[in-house]
């Protein structure tokens, strides 16, 4: 009986030991989680339609901090500009220095450096996209041309009706562009609601100098999400294995009295 008992409580130290041990790598997962993203990512709320239906008016966003030099076309940024009224801004690069950005084509796509762009943000609730080729709109409801200054960048909303981009802009120095200095953040995915990442348009890879990569938030939420996998499964495995062990001990302090 004796050896029984010490059997049965190195088991129960055990299963205790690796309980703990399970809740303590979880809620370093799950803190660091947060605190990761805390220090990599910044939360706006979107105030206009201009970027609808990417992202809509009142809709909660976490923004990468970055610099900059970093952004690449098809990035939606943060940014601030003396020349748009100097507050936060949300709106979609589709040029960078160099480039000669125009629309529209005959088929009412923008261009960039002469090659039309596919845009499948610009549709609209699933709809056909905002193009003439498919019935629609045209990717801007003004035709306008522009050629993009080094270490500037041009941008438009995804919502080209209503929005006031770089269009409006257009007779200022840098012909509607700002520098990349303004940019403060990328937008990386839309929080409230829960949409989810905002995916690079494969449209803009082919050219010069590709699409950026996306940021760490999903390393941060898979982090998060493993890190309450294991506070709750340690928590549970160790709250069984402590009644385990107190009905053993229970079974055998009968057994003992007869």
């Amino acid at each position: 009986m004796s050896g029984t008992g010490r059997t049965d409580d190195g088991r129960g130290r055990l299963g205790n030991m690796l309980s703990n041990l399970a809740v303590a790598v979880g809620c370093v997962l799950f803190l660091g989680g947060f605190a990761w993203g805390a220090v990599v990512y910044q939360p706006y709320t979107v105030p206009t339609e201009s970027m609808s239906p990417t992202v809509n008016a009142g809709d909660r966003v976490l923004a990468e901090r970055m610099d900059g030099a970093d952004v690449r076309r098809g990035d939606v940024v943060v940014f601030t500009d003396a020349a748009w009224g100097d507050v936060p801004m949300v709106k979609r690069v589709v040029g960078v220095g160099g480039d000669k950005i125009a629309c529209c084509d005959r088929n009412g796509r923008l261009t960039i450096n002469g090659k039309p762009i596919e845009e499948p943000y610009l549709r609209a609730n699933g709809g056909p996209l905002l193009v003439e080729a498919d019935g629609g709109a045209p990717a801007s409801v003004q035709e306008f041309s522009a050629e993009v200054p080094e270490g500037q960048l041009f941008l438009l909303g995804d919502e080209r009706t209503g929005s006031l981009d770089s269009r409006v802009h257009l007779k200022d120095p840098g012909q509607g562009s700002v520098p990349r200095s303004a940019v403060q953040a990328r937008v990386d995915a839309v929080a409230w609601p829960m949409n989810g990442m905002i995916e690079r348009p494969e449209a803009f890879a082919a050219l010069p100098g590709g699409v950026s990569s996306s940021g760490p938030l999903r390393l941060q939420v898979g982090a998060v999400v493993a890190g309450v996998a294991l506070i709750v499964g340690g928590a549970a495995f160790g709250a069984i294995a402590g009644r385990s062990a107190r009905g053993n001990k229970r079974a055998r302090a009968a057994a003992g009295g007869r």
